[in-house]
């Protein structure tokens, strides 16, 4: 496996793992009241995030592990394609 390849698949699996983390968000805001129609889940994942974060800063003091899900993967996933570009332009 070249370097790139290697690269590309995390990334994958770093946006695998923000979809999962926003459909566990919308299910999350869809028990306190908050729908997300299913067709829109995408386009509003920031929505969603900010009303996460709000939410439960005022619930528990500390916003959830979701938002954090969501983020860390989905900006993960952004360096390793930069990353793979990079790296393919360099070879």
């Amino acid at each position: 496996m070249t370097p790139v390849t290697v690269l590309i698949s995390v990334a994958v699996v770093c946006g695998l793992w923000a979809g999962v983390s926003a459909v566990l968000l919308a299910g999350a805001l869809e028990r306190h009241g908050v729908r997300t129609p299913f067709p829109f889940w995408g386009v509003l994942v920031f929505r969603n995030l900010h009303r996460y974060s709000e939410l439960t800063r005022g619930t528990t003091g500390r916003i959830g592990p979701l938002f954090y899900s969501y983020v860390i993967a989905i900006n993960a996933a952004l360096v390793l394609v930069v990353a793979a570009l990079l790296a393919r332009l360099s070879a």
